[in-house]
């Protein structure tokens, strides 16, 4: 609680990635339910949106949703990502990464 009191969070870029136990545990409505504990804080949402065409794929049943990169870790918590879910991941990771940069005035 100490940098949400400082104030230090307040115009920082945020994101989220996203896992949970099945396809219907709740992808999109971790990432939905984030903003509103952002906007306290006063952080700027980067969402993942659909950048990368393979969160459309239905080759696997995979994570992933408009919020955020995601996996599907299983009912036991056992399944490892997928290489499908680590490239949306590394998509959403540079995409966030350029808007930061961006944030800071950095070019590239």
């Amino acid at each position: 609680g100490g940098h949400w009191a400082a104030g230090r969070l307040v115009g920082k870029p945020a994101g989220v990635f996203i896992s949970t136990g099945t396809q219907g545990g709740g992808q999109e409505t971790v990432g939905l339910t984030l903003i509103p504990q952002l906007a306290h804080h006063g952080m700027l949402f980067v969402p993942l949106g659909y950048q990368d065409p393979r969160v459309f794929s239905y080759d696997e049943p995979h994570g992933a949703s408009p919020y955020g990169a995601g996996t599907l870790a299983g009912p036991d918590g056992s399944r490892r990502p997928s290489e499908l879910e680590l490239g949306v991941a590394q998509t959403q990771g540079e995409k966030f990464a350029a808007v930061a940069a961006k944030m800071c005035g950095i070019t590239a």
